[in-house]
């Protein structure tokens, strides 16, 4: 039975967001705007099941691109069972941070279902295939309610992220950025199909009015 795959808006904000470029390792420096895979762990964060994934398909920009840099204190190592103790003075290295500030973005995502056939998990009864319908009615309540699992960040874990659903009669809509600009290689996802080779997906971002269409999974435009 073929399935309809359902999409889903979201509107989201927050003070700061850092998604960082995976090229730049000793400085933090953001992409211009959220990448797809975090714009998929906001919804990942609301609701997720074995049975679905979430595709993101576009993004609008709301705010404009604005930037402020922070410095701070960070620790150079990583506690081990082997060391009783890190001595702070001796690992503290001062870093500094290009953030993004004042966003706002409206995300727009299909709620793939995943036929039992096609997933690993043992989470099915007797090999039938749920009905995705009850997890479109899960998500969209979840959402409504601003309920979610674990508290949506914007790139780092200290840029905690609002959100709010958005209905297709919504007439209360921010328009989006007027400017365009090519954002260059941008990472895309993660690609988690071999535990034991995660191989990070890129794809060439153009954003046109605000506007930056997000590329299937499966599409010649990612980049291995």
């Amino acid at each position: 039975m073929e399935f309809t795959d359902k999409e889903f808006c979201l509107e989201v904000w927050g003070n700061m967001a850092c998604f960082t470029r995976p090229e730049l390792k000793v400085e933090r420096v953001s992409y211009d705007v959220i990448t797809p895979s975090s714009a998929r762990s906001i919804f990942d964060s609301i609701f997720w099941k074995p049975a679905i994934r979430w595709e993101v398909t576009k993004i609008e920009v709301l705010n404009p691109i604005q930037w402020t840099s922070v410095r701070r204190n960070e620790v150079g190592a990583i506690a081990s069972p082997r060391s009783s103790c890190i001595y702070i003075e001796d690992k503290r290295q001062q870093r500094n941070s290009l953030l993004l500030k004042n966003v706002r973005y409206r995300i727009y995502a299909k709620l793939v279902f995943i036929p039992s056939s096609r997933r690993n998990d043992e989470q099915h009864e007797g090999g039938r295939d749920e009905n995705p319908g009850k997890y479109n009615a899960m998500f969209e309540r979840r959402a409504s309610k601003g309920q979610c699992f674990n508290q949506p960040y914007l790139g780092c874990r200290e840029f905690s992220a609002s959100f709010r659903l958005i209905n297709e009669n919504d007439e209360s809509l921010l328009q989006p950025l007027n400017e365009s600009k090519d954002l260059g290689i941008m990472l895309y996802d993660m690609d988690f199909s071999d535990p034991k080779n995660i191989v990070p997906l890129f794809f060439r971002a153009n954003m046109n009015k605000g506007v930056i269409i997000v590329p299937s999974l499966n599409s010649e435009e990612i980049l291995r």
